[in-house]
């Protein structure tokens, strides 16, 4: 592990990363994350691994909860050199395709899963496209891996935002708004619930099959925004209790798994639309918000390539015209996503305190909605009916997927970011300024806030305060408003698709002519 140091300089935090140490800053203290809780790590280890050789201490503080906060001096190893108190970031290895593996000898050693696009015309994006298996490997990254590319922000600029933020976030802990708010809060929630649940059996006995499936869908789409407050220790702030009550309402009742929902949004948060790591916007063949997408990139979160191929060019050159029928199967892919992690967890031992009794449980759970769901189809008296049942609630939780509530730490969804900047700055940009410029608000009347998960709960106020005092954009528009934002560059990206597969026809048919003559 080596010995602690009063101060690391930049150079020495470089080679102890390259050498394959962890190592964060935090409040200008450097952190050595051991292996065992990298594994461990309740948020995932990609949380960490993008953070490496960064500050991450505006990360740290918003998504963890004051227990956590006071277990982080056990990492401490010394402190950071700075310039004026600010730390001059590297590139963590994740995001050159430079990751951590157990090799044939049983030792962890670097492993080249992806490598870097060349620049584009921003100067400081690092976009991933899988390793050419012909290539010989290295051992390992160098220093210029971890040197950032020319950006045009300014460190100090970045600097300025992220302490106005420290003010900010002290502000709304001063102002009671992390409290939860119990009766005032989350009692009308629970009356929508219960009046939900009671209205789809009520109409069900009464063989009101329509009716019935229309409340079960409302009610799973309004069960998920108390979930995703959960998956975020914001309601009781204590990880068993809240993990407890989600996995209640999001597996049970629910059929989906919030351990995968806190592994994919957490990476999400961290890495806002960021073509290669954000999962949230991976989702080809079908949608592509960017034609960075065209590149066939590579996903650090899904560890596959994103093929761009004539399927994909032509599904994403009508993706507008498809947008809401395939929102409409969303949840259908939520299971795949839910199920599919919920397996690779099974063979995954080195779980935190509370692992292994969650994935059980969260097993369990799903288990049960299956046999309480089946059994209501089953009772639908004919395939057809079962069918209908089946289709119609979850069809109506579709506006989950259009829906946003995503301000430095909340839902996100596609109204939240689909419309927003997809271009990666690099690691010298500041949480705050990433997350405003990723992240669109909803406006909506507080009588109907309810049905976008909650906005009367959140602190827009002071942060669009905060955003007029740093110069910053708060984007924000109605939710008619929204969809057509999002659906323009759904538009613009298909376009930009045809021409991609008009040019791919001419040249296979330039070949065949030539074949032939």
């Amino acid at each position: 592990m080596g010995a602690t140091k009063k101060e690391w300089t930049r150079e020495e935090v470089a080679v102890r990363i390259l050498a394959g140490e962890t190592l964060v800053v935090y409040n200008n203290q450097l952190l050595r994350i051991p292996q065992a809780w990298l594994n461990a790590h309740p948020g995932g280890s990609l949380a960490i691994l993008h953070f490496v050789g960064r500050d991450a201490t505006d990360e740290i503080d918003a998504y963890h909860c004051d227990q956590t906060l006071a277990k982080i001096k056990s990492y401490v190893i010394g402190t950071v050199e700075t310039s004026s108190g600010i730390w001059e970031p590297l590139v963590p290895p994740i995001m050159t395709g430079w990751v951590r593996k157990l090799s044939c000898d049983g030792k962890t050693a670097w492993h080249n899963e992806a490598t870097p696009l060349p620049p584009s015309n921003i100067s400081s994006e690092i976009l991933l496209v899988q390793r050419d298996s012909c290539l010989l490997e290295t051992s390992g990254p160098t220093l210029s891996h971890l040197v950032p590319p020319p950006t045009t922000l300014s460190l100090e600029d970045q600097a300025r935002h992220s302490a106005a933020y420290k003010v900010l976030h002290s502000r709304i802990i001063d102002a009671g708004l992390y409290k939860t708010r119990y009766i005032t809060g989350y009692g009308p929630e629970i009356a929508r619930y219960l009046l939900l649940a009671a209205s789809s059996a009520a109409a069900y006995f009464h063989d009101w099959l329509i009716t019935s499936a229309v409340c079960l869908g409302l009610l799973w789409h309004q069960l998920v925004f108390t979930v995703h407050d959960l998956g975020h220790m914001g309601v009781t702030h204590d990880w068993t209790k809240d993990r407890l009550v989600a996995i209640l309402l999001a597996d049970f009742i629910g059929g989906l798994s919030v351990g995968w929902w806190v592994d994919n949004h957490n990476v999400h948060h961290l890495v806002t639309n960021h073509p290669s790591h954000d999962p949230d916007i991976e989702h080809l063949p079908f949608l592509a918000i960017s034609t960075a997408f065209f590149n066939s990139l590579w996903s650090s979160y899904y560890k596959r390539t994103m093929v761009f191929n004539r399927v994909s060019a032509f599904l994403i050159s009508i993706q507008h015209k498809l947008f809401y029928i395939l929102l409409g199967f969303g949840r259908f892919n939520l299971y795949a996503n839910a199920y599919g992690f919920l397996w690779r967890k099974a063979f995954d031992h080195r779980r935190a305190k509370g692992g292994r009794w969650s994935w059980w449980l969260e097993v369990i759970g799903v288990l049960f909605f299956w046999c309480w769901f089946g059994a209501v189809l089953k009772g639908c008296g004919s395939w057809s009916r079962a069918i209908t049942y089946l289709m119609v609630s979850h069809v109506v939780t579709s506006p989950l997927h259009v829906q946003a509530r995503d301000n430095f730490g909340v839902l996100p969804i596609v109204l939240s970011h689909f419309s927003m900047s997809t271009d990666d700055l690099g690691p010298v940009e500041s949480f705050p300024h990433r997350q405003l410029r990723t992240t669109t608000d909803v406006i909506c009347p507080p009588h109907l806030s309810f049905l976008h998960g909650g906005l009367h709960l959140q602190a827009s106020v002071l942060v669009k305060e905060f955003a007029k005092e740093q110069d910053l954009a708060y984007a924000e528009f109605g939710f008619i408003s929204g969809n057509g934002e999002v659906l323009d560059v759904l538009r613009g990206v298909a376009d930009q698709a045809k021409i991609v597969g008009m040019v791919a026809n001419h040249e296979i048919r330039e070949a065949m002519e030539k074949k032939v003559r």
